[in-house]
């Protein structure tokens, strides 16, 4: 732990902490509002942060744990590209690079710097998930890529504007490799809006403190959170824990699943995460960089120890981990990373799962752990190009107490599904069902959240389709006697009557008349069956949610 400094008076200090948290959620609220995709407007896939000028997480919106904390390494490597030394008032920075501080192609990352009488006093960062990048499919989520040059256009760290000057060579580039140029640069501009609107904010609360107070408290906040956060890990009982679970596939090797290995140590008010034993990289795209393995580690850490603790960089500090060079959690380039967010909620699953050992009380078992990412791309009546992506979710574990929630996002990730309206607007696509998967959820004293089943039918024109899921092979498990989810299941029915079953991943066209059917997984009950209470049994049975 580093020295303290001069403290700030813990009224000033807590004021700050709100500030900046408020300076987060108004960006995030500003990119949100402003984007133009379906993706980001109604399902929320982006977020805003601030740091320090050193690079540290100093506040997060309310958004998605996975880009709030892989944008600590984009926001590092773009330091290492552009010292602060050299940033000036009106640049800002882009990266989407994997391999270059990024996580995968869609993920875009704008930084900008923030200058107080001429000295650099924080950076304002969002990352936004964009519709597509280009790549050998639409919606750039191929789950049949063998490299990451089919993925889409990668973006090393670069600066999109200098001193307030776009850089128009790039956007000429990027314009012409993607499928959607007006929705990329509707959400682009969205990500500079709420970049500007967050370092006026910054300047302004630097005007009241100024740089050096600014700096003070801002060093107190990470020392504060760090220690928050150690206390919370001494509660733990020390040991090492271990847990195994599996992704179905990577969409290449259809029979052949992924083994995702976890040893955490905890030792103190510290913890390590060990990935020896986990699957060697894959052909098809869920690798995960480290990035991405780091924040499901980060996520996992704050979600068991005390999620009151505020968010920033001092959080992150007592984690460790061990990422096997060539592994699925570590892979080296050029391997396909686009899918890495199901590997990334496989991850925190497991961290969870181990740590279930030491603290079951606090511990859910585990969640479908399932973002089925659903992409289609195609021409409108008119002409007209649309690429319309779909994020699904299944059931939560149950817990000590706690039936599972239906049909939510867990493990790292924070989106919505698309509303059927906005859906059928922005595409010729039905939604012929949506409604709760009866029976998905495990059985236990405590039952597993359920999944959802939706049905699409295409309207009109030919149309490529990419279905990318999870828990088709692996269900996720009961804990202390309780029973497995349901797995997932999806279906195409062909126009002419043909049904084809999906094996968790796949590219595809469909035509006019074409119904894709997906049946989400459920969570892990908790807790033997038997002693579920019997007015519980009468709710699920009156509310339809057993079979």
């Amino acid at each position: 732990m580093k020295p303290r400094s001069n403290r700030t008076d813990p009224i000033t200090l807590e004021v700050t902490r709100h500030k900046l948290e408020g300076i987060a959620n108004e960006m995030q609220s500003t990119l949100l509002r402003s984007s133009f995709s379906p993706i980001v407007k109604e399902g929320l896939d982006a977020s805003a942060s601030l740091f320090t000028p050193g690079g540290e997480t100093l506040a997060q919106a309310t958004a998605i744990p996975i880009h709030l904390a892989t944008l600590i390494p984009a926001v590092g490597r773009i330091r290492e590209v552009f010292p602060p030394e050299t940033m000036r008032e009106g640049d800002i920075y882009i990266l989407n690079d994997p391999y270059h501080g990024g996580t995968h192609l869609p993920d875009i990352a704008l930084v900008m710097p923030v200058f107080h009488d001429g000295a650099l006093v924080a950076l304002t960062a969002t990352m936004t998930h964009h519709q597509d990048v280009g790549g050998m499919s639409p919606g750039s989520v191929p789950t049949n890529a063998t490299e990451i040059y089919q993925e889409g256009v990668r973006i090393p760290p670069l600066k999109l504007r200098d001193q307030g000057k776009m850089n128009d060579t790039l956007v000429e580039l990027l314009r012409l490799n993607v499928r959607i140029p007006e929705t990329f640069f509707g959400d682009l501009h969205a990500q500079v809006a709420a970049c500007t609107i967050g370092a006026r904010r910054l300047g302004e609360l630097a005007g009241r403190l100024g740089a050096e107070g600014l700096a003070a408290a801002s060093e107190e906040l990470l020392m504060r959170s760090e220690t928050l956060t150690r206390r919370a890990i001494g509660t733990i009982p020390d040991g090492t824990y271990h847990y195994v679970d599996w992704l179905d596939n990577d969409g290449i090797d259809l029979d052949q699943p992924i083994r995702i290995e976890v040893a955490v140590t905890v030792a103190g008010d510290a913890i390590h995460v060990d990935f020896t034993g986990s699957s060697k990289q894959v052909r098809g795209p869920f690798n995960c960089v480290p990035s991405g393995s780091r924040a499901a580690a980060y996520f996992t850490l704050h979600a068991l120890t005390d999620p009151g603790i505020p968010t920033n960089g001092g959080c992150f500090r007592p984690v460790t981990l061990n990422l096997p060079e060539g592994s699925i959690v570590n892979p080296r380039e050029p391997a396909p990373v686009n899918s890495r967010t199901a590997t990334i909620k496989r991850i925190a699953g497991c961290i969870i799962g181990a740590l279930r050992q030491a603290i079951p009380d606090r511990a859910p078992a585990d969640a479908a752990g399932e973002l089925l990412v659903l992409a289609f791309g195609g021409e409108r009546v008119d002409g007209s190009r649309y690429v319309v992506g779909e994020l699904i979710a299944g059931g939560s574990g149950a817990s000590a107490g706690k039936d599972g929630v239906d049909v939510i996002e867990t493990d790292g990730s924070n989106c919505m599904n698309l509303p059927v309206e906005a859906l059928e607007m922005d595409a010729p696509i039905r939604v012929h069902r949506t409604e709760l998967r009866a029976g998905s959820g495990g059985a236990g004293e405590f039952r597993g959240g359920l999944g959802i089943v939706r049905e699409y039918e295409v309207l009109h024109g030919d149309v490529v389709f990419t279905h990318r899921g999870e828990r088709h092979v692996h269900p996720a498990q009961g804990a202390q006697g309780g029973e497995a989810g349901a797995l997932a299941r999806s279906v195409i029915r062909r126009a002419n009557g043909r049904e084809e079953t999906i094996a968790s991943k796949l590219v595809t066209r469909l035509g006019p008349g074409d119904r894709v059917l997906v049946e989400t997984a459920g969570g892990g009950g908790y807790g033997v069956p038997a002693r579920r209470a019997a007015e519980r049994v009468e709710a699920d049975r009156l509310d339809g949610k057993v079979a």
